[in-house]
């Protein structure tokens, strides 16, 4: 039984002490654009036969975004949409509390925040084009000290999670 403690409890013990090392160490600075050097990054876009106004309604209403985009539990924006308010969700199996850093009304919207071994800085750019529709570009990046060991796996993850965000986010401003 020692030697199963030994063998087993002290690694365990090592890595517990270098994860906590790792995230109390772990240093982000909030940055209105993303970050060009992120390990990983990605930029997206998609059209929606909405009118920006209406698109910038939907994803202003962070309360109502499980209602529409299954990846999304639990939003909670306690206060008003604007810049420097925090929101807390989950996706992905992470608790985030993300702060904005952009609401300019049918334009820009922005957030970024940390959440376990990673850091993400999150932009939406609302375009108005001629017909009456709105051109939506969505792009992040994230940095940590577990993205950079899980750099492909994020990537992967970033890249699904946005299509399908964009996604939903249409058929929503369609309706």
């Amino acid at each position: 039984m020692k030697k199963v403690i030994y063998f087993v409890g002290i690694p365990v013990i090592l890595i517990g002490l270098l994860i906590t090392s790792l995230e109390t160490s772990s240093v982000y600075t909030p940055s209105v654009s993303i970050r060009k050097d992120a390990p990983v990054k990605t930029k997206k876009s998609i059209v929606i036969n909405a009118r920006p106004e209406k698109v910038w309604a939907i994803m202003s209403k962070v309360n109502e975004w499980a209602t529409w985009q299954s990846d999304i539990k639990n939003p909670k924006l306690e206060s008003t949409f604007a810049a420097g308010n925090s929101f807390t969700w989950e996706t992905g199996g992470l608790n985030i509390r993300s702060t904005l850093h952009l609401a300019i009304p049918s334009k820009k919207i922005g957030w970024s925040g940390p959440a376990f071994g990673s850091f993400a800085i999150h932009n939406w750019t609302f375009i108005s084009l001629p017909n009456g529709a709105t051109r939506v570009e969505v792009e992040e990046s994230m940095e940590g000290w577990l993205v950079k060991i899980l750099t492909h796996k994020f990537q992967t993850g970033l890249e699904t999670s946005l299509d399908k965000w964009l996604l939903a986010l249409k058929v929503t401003a369609e309706k």
